[in-house]
């Protein structure tokens, strides 16, 4: 029995080695198992080859004439031929004394080509694919990109082209390949749909996530497409939602999109566990750090007992105890927080922990997924580097920080084992989005003097080259007016988190009496001091130039014209081309949720402007403006916003003040009045003021019926000012109270934030002009 399994594996080893071709003679590997097992060939043969020379082959074998070789050579040679990525098919055998090498090479790809493609550009789907000219073909690469191609198309939301790949030889083993593509319709949301809320309605989830039903606007937002890595961030959107807002063990179930091909659409649906809310219960530090005492750092917490619990409170909290840990001296010292969940009464009791953690070192960061932005863009957000102590609570600030640019879709941060036990590999895998923005926008503005018909045409980068900077081209005109004007951003001027920029700018505008035209630039400066604090220094230079129409100042010492003015805009446009020189130094604090969108925070600036360093002007202005963002009813969407503002301007030196310098209204001060309807008056104009104050309260919530995909939602509100001061004599300077009443539909335009607003005011003088609709574009900020 022995002898017999001898036998057959010495005969099954011959026919792997040499294939069992030609007139070899059996019994050489009857008797001689060895023979079977240590063969020497005298000459090598190869066969097939038409791009590849016969000794390169040779050498991928790693089998020399004269050589002893067995079995696993032949296997290890096969396996390095195949891994070359040269040929579709490999053969080794043995002929008598010869070792036969017999390869099909694959073709080169002469071509790749694109045709029936207009929604992606061909430098798009090339992007995609990995054969490229010049490189080998294989059908299993083909397959891949054929899908690849199919990916690319079902990320701009048309899941149900059709991409057939043909292959067609050109001679010479060259081929090209054509992928023919039918883009098809593009595929639609139909319905978002949530399962198992009951704290908050469907409708106020969808406003959490980015994926939106599909309405007539969708061409422009774009925001209807499926994507699988949007349908991940839009989980951690509702997670982030929930748990800031008490519900600490809210689950999602599961989240997908089923399409219908019939019609072409997905009904994504979203199955959760809201869970019960919790608020905080006792707070406390355990510190096993002499030296850090807990009571001693409870100052640093922003979590206090009684309130509805929050993971952004307590992720805050970890941060700035780390911040004061650290600036103690203890850098390897970890903070973690401890939930002790009361069930019966709801609450969460958090307690800090603080130890002396191990001493780990970052070794190295690899940045993943970054196919623009530039690796130093990425890794100047992280307040650690190569070779720091490893801190957990520094890593998830530079992912907020990076989450925050809004030059990726997702952002991943991870950590792996580096080359010592006390080394780690920090992974940051990106997946960047469109920065660039080409914006047409069209409006019609009431009041003022750009009141009329308005376009503006913008080209904007936020992410200029791939490193970061913000550059915009804009254009504007209206009836009587234009606006040009170029803004570039640094934001690591020198690097250092210090925004560094400069604006340039020219207007003119035609009034009924005369023209002017303003010409300058800005450079400015910014600079963080906390994570919602940040100040601001600019020095501005602009030349105002007037010119009358039809008309004549007579006196230019006091003023007087034929044009029907006031004399005190007379006597400053007969002084001609003004120059500005001024400073200004700002402070703004910002903790809003959301920008674009606010709900929940504070958004505050005040700013000082010196004019007279150098140029005519010699005067100082202070402005402040505060708001305060706040949800009354989450189920209903219901934000309130109160608004608090003021000003006052005077001069220095010898220097008077000119009409131009002095406030004017607006809607941002009070609605229900023209643009520079209110105020001290001279010949039936208005001249402006020196001080102002003003309040104003609003509630917001969505427009009944329409989808809340479309961004539209309305507003009632009441507005109170009082103006006053003039540095003229004998003029009425028209003080007091002025207040409105009325409603408004605002709408995340693509164009910007538009609004119209209809008011009535209820509080005014005699002499103020009344404009009772209003309708703009415009930041609220």
């Amino acid at each position: 029995m022995k002898a017999s399994s001898k036998f057959t594996r010495a005969v099954s080893a011959a026919a792997l080695t040499v294939g069992l071709v030609g007139p070899v003679s059996g019994a050489a590997f009857l008797f001689s198992a060895d023979a079977a097992f240590a063969a020497v060939v005298s000459r090598i043969e190869v066969r097939g080859n038409q791009r590849v020379d016969d000794q390169t082959i040779i050498n991928y074998t790693g089998i020399r004439p004269g050589q002893n070789y067995g079995p696993g050579d032949v296997d290890q040679a096969v396996k390095s031929l195949y891994g070359t990525g040269l040929f579709s098919d490999v053969s080794v055998v043995q002929s008598g004394s010869t070792l036969v090498v017999e390869v099909s090479e694959y073709a080169t790809v002469n071509a790749v080509i694109f045709r029936g493609n207009k929604k992606a550009k061909d430098d798009q789907l090339a992007a995609a694919v990995q054969l490229k000219p010049r490189g080998t073909f294989s059908q299993a690469a083909l397959d891949q990109d054929t899908e690849a191609v199919r990916e690319v198309y079902s990320r701009i939301g048309r899941s149900d082209v059709v991409v057939t790949p043909q292959v067609s030889e050109v001679g010479n083993g060259r081929v090209n390949i054509v992928y023919d593509i039918q883009e098809g319709d593009r595929t639609k949301i139909a319905r978002i749909e949530f399962v198992g809320n009951n704290a908050y309605s469907d409708r106020r989830l969808r406003d959490v996530i980015s994926t939106k039903k599909s309405n007539i606007l969708s061409f422009l937002f774009r925001n209807d497409v499926y994507d699988e890595n949007r349908l991940r961030a839009d989980e951690e959107a509702l997670r982030r939602f929930y748990y800031n807002r008490g519900y600490a063990d809210f689950q999602i179930v599961s989240s997908d999109g089923i399409l219908n091909e019939a019609e072409n659409e997905y009904v994504v649906t979203f199955a959760i566990e809201e869970g019960e809310r919790y608020r905080f219960g006792d707070i406390s530090i355990d510190s096993t750090i002499p030296e850090l005492g807990g009571q001693d750092l409870l100052r640093y917490v922003e979590t206090e007992q009684g309130e509805v619990y929050s993971a952004k409170d307590v992720e805050d909290s970890i941060l700035s105890l780390a911040e004061a840990v650290a600036g103690s001296g203890y850098v390897f010292a970890q903070v973690n927080p401890r939930g002790d969940r009361d069930v019966a009464n709801r609450t969460i009791s958090v307690v800090y922990t603080i130890d002396q953690g191990p001493r780990t070192y970052v070794e190295r960061i690899e940045i993943r997924g970054n196919d623009r932005t530039r690796d130093y863009v990425i890794r100047r957000e992280f307040d650690i580097a190569e070779g720091d102590a490893f801190n957990q609570v520094l890593v998830q600030r530079a992912k907020r920080r990076l989450e925050a640019l809004n030059f990726f879709e997702t952002v991943n941060i991870s950590t792996v084992q580096g080359s010592e036990p006390d080394q780690v590999v920090m992974v940051v895998d990106v997946v960047e989005k469109s920065t660039g923005e080409f914006t047409v926008g069209g409006g019609y503005s009431t009041g003022g003097s750009n009141s009329g018909p308005s376009v503006e045409l913008s080209v904007t980068e936020r992410n200029f080259l791939g490193r970061g900077q913000y550059i915009r081209l804009a254009g504007s005109g209206g009836t009587n007016s234009r606006d040009y004007r170029i803004s570039f951003t640094e934001p690591y001027f020198l690097g250092r988190r210090i925004s560094a920029g400069f604006d340039l700018f020219r207007s003119t505008t035609e009034l009924d009496d005369y023209d002017t035209a303003t010409t300058g630039g800005t450079v400015r400066f910014g600079l963080p001091i906390t994570e919602a604090l940040s100040a601001q220094i600019g020095y501005t230079y602009k030349i105002d130039e007037y010119d009358l129409d039809d008309c004549s100042i007579t006196d230019s010492s006091t003023g007087s014209n034929t044009c029907g003015l006031s004399n005190f805009i007379g006597r400053d446009i007969a002084r001609g081309d003004w120059q500005t020189s001024a400073v200004t130094l700002g402070l703004t604090f910002n903790t809003l949720d959301s920008i674009t969108s606010p709900r929940e925070g504070i958004y505050a600036k005040t700013e000082a402007e010196l004019a007279g360093v150098g140029g005519d002007a010699s005067y100082y202005k202070l402005t402040a403006r505060a708001q305060y963002f706040a949800l009354l009813n989450e189920e209903y969407d219901l934000a309130f916003v109160g608004t608090v503002g003021g000003g006052y301007v005077d001069s220095w030196g010898d220097e008077e003040l000119r009409t131009f310098d002095l406030f004017r209204s607006n809607d941002r001060l009070i609605r229900g009045f023209e643009y520079n309807g209110i105020g001290p008056v001279d010949s039936g104009d208005h001249l402006g003021y020196q001080a102002y104050a003003n309040a104003s309260a609003e509630v917001t919530f969505p427009m009944p019926v329409l989808p809340e995909s479309l961004g539209f939602r309305g507003a009632v509100f009441s507005d109170v000012a009082t103006v006053g001061g003039t540095p003229f004599d004998d003029v009425n300077e028209s003080d007091g109270i002025r207040a409105s009443v009325g409603v408004g539909i605002q709408w995340a335009s693509p164009f910007g934030p538009l609004r119209v607003n209809y008011a009535e005011p209820i509080v005014k003088k005699d002499e103020d002009e009344v404009q009772r609709f209003s309708f703009g574009i415009g930041s609220q900020f």
